[in-house]
């Protein structure tokens, strides 16, 4: 039994997910400082004050995160009900790039372009909701 699409690109979007959460870490103690690696490996009682970039990843970070719990309960969903439509795969792979194009495209700021990057994520839960419906 070979792993489906949708499930490799849950794979690509929990590394993903990990990459954006210690690159805010690192952004906001910031980790490329000798000072800032004490700091991570403390308990990060007095974090200084976030940056602007140090905000928005952290910002994206949780947004990928909350996002996250929709697209593992509707793939878990899709997989235990046997769903096997184009469309779960489809919205998996809209998922993952959206979310790999949102992380840059956030920590720069582009307002209006990170939405709509935003709503095409969206849309591939929506596809994969769909689906299973």
């Amino acid at each position: 039994m070979s792993m489906t699409p949708d499930l490799r690109f849950l794979i690509y979007s929990a590394v993903l997910s990990w990459v954006m959460v210690l690159t805010a870490s690192a952004f906001r103690v910031r980790g490329w400082t000798m000072g800032g690696v004490l700091l991570a490996f403390g308990n990060r009682d007095n974090l200084p004050e976030a940056t602007l970039i140090a905000g928005r990843a952290e910002r994206a970070a949780r947004n990928m995160l909350e996002n996250m719990v929709l697209f593992i309960a509707l793939l878990v969903v899709a997989h235990a009900g046997g769903v096997t439509d184009s469309r779960v795969a489809t919205g998996a792979q809209l998922f993952f790039w959206a979310r790999l194009v949102y992380f840059p495209v956030y920590l720069a700021g582009v307002r209006y372009v990170r939405s709509a990057v935003w709503l095409v994520g969206l849309i591939g839960l929506y596809l994969i909701l769909a689906a299973v419906v």
